[in-house]
């Protein structure tokens, strides 16, 4: 089965916590703190390998959790960092962030990686909270959370060079003669379920990357038959080759199947219309075809070039795959987005402030108080030792968070929730 798109759930690993501990040497008296520091969380990274060409394998598993870093130790110890978790993929594998469609990671080349999750670090032991005035600290930290995040993986075909046309206009047929590939080949619409990739040889030590694609149909670009859901293939294709049924044999005209194809292409990214676009006019050893020919040719752009072909005859396939090969060598990548121009200019834009917390007031009186500064804060304070609770109250005032809770209305004894643990708020 071919899979091209699909989500997953990362998460980096948790970093290690760190140590409360106190140098214990025989003939050693009032031995200073000794914790060491966590180890780090591993990164959740996608490498690419060229020898997959399909997303099947994460229909199975879609859930990828890094390890978490090693505990300090006494005697300054540091724990041991975890090992990066290595997922493989596909290459041209466009990794998305569910949440906002940003694109983390365009993985196209051959072990090529991307980090799309990264590890916590490692939580400071009580060595690193000494100081003059408090040589001895009852202080660590938990380990940071690793990132997590939902991403939607698309795979992209990385062909030089794709087929389109309505269904059943001899697409499949071509491929499997240009290339050793064999797709599925019928007598009826939508034989062609997924992708199929080729290579072309054109001659001796001259080769491109040739994919079908299955059929479009007029609304293609609004979701109709599957068009949509395989139309992203073509992003990556430097030529488009139009396949044309000349014959009429579906009873529809040429010139409206040409004209209805390139509107979709248009519909779905405008950018797909900048590609050099060859015309393949197939099945031309059928009745009617020539004459089908010649009034397609009087209602086309004369700048395009048409090639007759016949799949059956093999007649004109190697002056089709030549000119494609020679429009590869001479066209660009084509970029889906448009760079912004650079006109030397220092651009200044403003960021807004994140919210540090936000406070608010349940029916039955509790206060709750969250947001991402503070629940991280909250994650890595060991309310194992009084004197890290004391430090995490330091903190929140420091934030500013009794200030506002007095403002919301807080007295004396209500009760403060931060995540799942509650706190009776004193003055």
């Amino acid at each position: 089965m071919f899979v091209d798109q699909v989500k997953v759930f990362v998460k980096g690993g948790d970093g290690g916590n760190g140590m409360v501990a106190f140098r214990r040497e025989k003939y050693v008296p009032d031995g200073g703190p000794a914790g060491g520091d966590g180890g780090k969380g591993s990164d959740v990274i996608f490498e690419v390998n060229e020898g997959l060409r399909t997303l099947m394998d994460f229909r199975y598993k879609r859930h990828f959790k890094g390890q978490k870093g090693e505990n300090g130790k006494t005697k300054n110890q540091h724990g041991k960092s975890a090992k990066p978790l290595v997922v493989q993929v596909p290459p041209g594998t466009v990794v998305k962030d569910n949440a906002t469609g940003q694109v983390i990671a365009d993985l196209t080349e051959n072990n090529q990686r991307a980090v799309i999750a990264a590890g916590g670090r490692g939580g400071r032991g009580n060595t690193r909270f000494s100081t003059p005035a408090n040589p001895a600290p009852y202080i660590s930290e938990n380990g940071e959370p690793g990132q997590e995040l939902e991403v939607q993986l698309e795979l992209k075909l990385l062909a030089d060079a794709g087929l389109v046309g309505f269904p059943s206009v001899g697409k499949s047929t071509l491929l499997s003669v240009v290339t050793s590939a064999k797709p599925k080949i019928a007598e009826y619409h939508f034989t062609t379920l997924a992708p199929n990739l080729g290579v072309v040889a054109v001659d001796e030590g001259r080769s491109f990357v040739l994919a079908d694609l299955p059929g479009l149909i007029e609304g293609a670009s609004s979701g109709a038959g599957l068009g949509y859901q395989f139309l992203r293939h073509i992003e990556r294709t430097r030529v488009i080759i139009h396949v044309v049924d000349m014959s009429g044999s579906e009873g529809r005209d040429p010139f409206d199947d040409y004209t209805k194809i390139n509107e979709e292409l248009k519909s779905y990214q405008l950018r797909l219309l900048e590609r050099p676009q060859i015309i393949a006019a197939s099945k031309m050893d059928m009745p009617d075809a020539e004459k089908n020919l010649e009034a397609f040719k009087k209602k086309i752009d004369p700048s395009i070039k048409i090639f007759p072909i016949s799949s059956l005859t093999q007649a004109g396939l190697k002056e089709l795959v030549g000119e494609a090969y020679e429009l590869i060598l001479t066209t660009p990548e084509f970029p889906m987005e448009q760079p912004e121009q650079e006109d030397g200019k220092a651009l200044y834009t403003f960021e807004k402030e994140e919210i540090p917390f936000t406070i608010t007031e349940d029916e039955d009186g509790i206060f709750n108080v969250s947001g991402p500064k503070v629940e991280l804060l909250f994650k890595m304070t060991n309310f194992q030792h009084d004197e890290a609770i004391r430090r995490f109250a330091r903190q929140l005032r420091g934030m500013g968070v009794d200030d506002a809770l007095r403002a919301k209305g807080v007295t004396e004894g209500d009760t403060v929730r931060i995540m799942d643990f509650e706190f009776e708020y004193t003055d």
